[in-house]
């Protein structure tokens, strides 16, 4: 460990597990939190429990804002636990003389979004805080929700195994930088900043038997498959050209020099099933979104590692992101 936090201790990929691993994990240590999962099962398995917090800059951005990012990230990590969000709270720290409009937008895009869910905040917390103490807002949110189907678990890949995503990726992170930069796109390109439970309810309602599930938000897909391969100490191999990624977000991450499975999502989930599965949970999918696709199958060539083939023959390791990647990114 470095004797200071930096901005890459953030970025959700080899520095930020790192600094949980050596000082969270160490002295918070229990059978729970060891599980490393996007929201935490309690309750004999009845119920999941999760909490954010959220930095964005810009507050608003094309396809979103703050608010919604909150409500959405939350609520994602209890769906991605199988888990029908329920109960929220809310907390905010506000600088000294935000505008009263701008929060007012920016809650009503949290309501929109607690709707979709079925969900309500039943607590909260406000701060205001001198000017130049904290950049514009930041929110808290934590999440409680019901159990639909059990068993989910990052530790539970095997051999023979595929492996989809929901939908392209990196659009979120892409999208967060040129509004950034300021950068003029002659596209529509947004954040996928979206709420995933009514289409993790549809894979439920469909009989599919998931065996994992991840939202790819900070370190991207690229995150969730090294921690998935690690967690079941079995190689996930990817097959490059099946990656789903749109032309804008290529374009940015060669400006970045970043690869779009590295890049932050926030609407977009990986999908582990068993191979007679994955036909039916890929139509399910493209109801919603007509890039989800298969992206690669469990192995046991490589444990605990992310082996990435192309089309020409040659292979590699997709490790964690390292560096610092883009900051306050969610």
């Amino acid at each position: 460990m470095t004797k200071t936090i930096t901005i890459a201790h953030g970025n959700g990929g080899e520095e930020n597990n790192e600094l949980i691993k050596k000082i969270f994990y160490k002295h918070f240590e229990n059978d729970i939190l060891a599980k490393s999962e996007d929201a935490a099962v309690i309750e004999d398995g009845r119920l999941a429990f999760t909490t954010d917090s959220f930095t964005v800059s810009p507050l608003f951005f094309p396809g979103g804002d703050i608010g919604k990012l909150a409500v959405c990230g939350t609520c994602n990590d209890l769906a991605m636990m199988g888990a029908k969000p329920k109960y929220m709270t809310c907390s905010v720290i506000i600088e000294e003389g935000f505008a009263t409009r701008d929060l007012e937008k920016i809650v009503k895009s949290m309501k929109k979004e607690l709707e979709i869910n079925g969900a309500i905040v039943v607590s909260g917390d406000t701060k205001v805080v001198p000017r130049g103490s904290v950049d514009k807002l930041f929110i808290n949110t934590t999440g409680i929700g019901v159990i639909e189907h059990k068993g989910i678990s990052a530790s539970s890949l095997k051999d023979g195994m595929s492996v989809l995503v929901s939908r392209d990726v990196g659009t979120h992170g892409a999208t967060i930088f040129a509004a950034r930069e300021g950068i003029e796109l002659a596209s529509t390109l947004q954040t996928d900043c979206a709420s995933l439970y009514p289409e993790v309810k549809k894979l439920i309602d469909a009989g599919i038997n998931i065996v994992a599930l991840r939202d790819a938000t900070r370190g991207g897909v690229s995150a969730v498959l090294n921690e998935w391969a690690k967690s079941s100490d079995i190689c996930i191999e990817v097959v490059e050209e099946s990656i789903p990624v749109q032309e804008e977000v290529r374009g940015i991450c060669e400006m970045l020099g970043f690869e779009a499975v590295d890049l932050a999502n926030e609407g977009t989930f990986v999908l582990c099933v068993a191979k007679e599965d994955e036909a039916k949970a890929l139509e399910v999918l493209k109801q919603k979104h007509a890039t989800a696709t298969i992206i690669a199958s469990v192995s046991e060539q490589y444990k605990g590692r992310v082996l990435l083939n192309s089309s020409w023959g040659t292979k590699r390791f997709l490790d964690l992101p390292t560096g610092e990647l883009l900051p306050r990114i969610c």
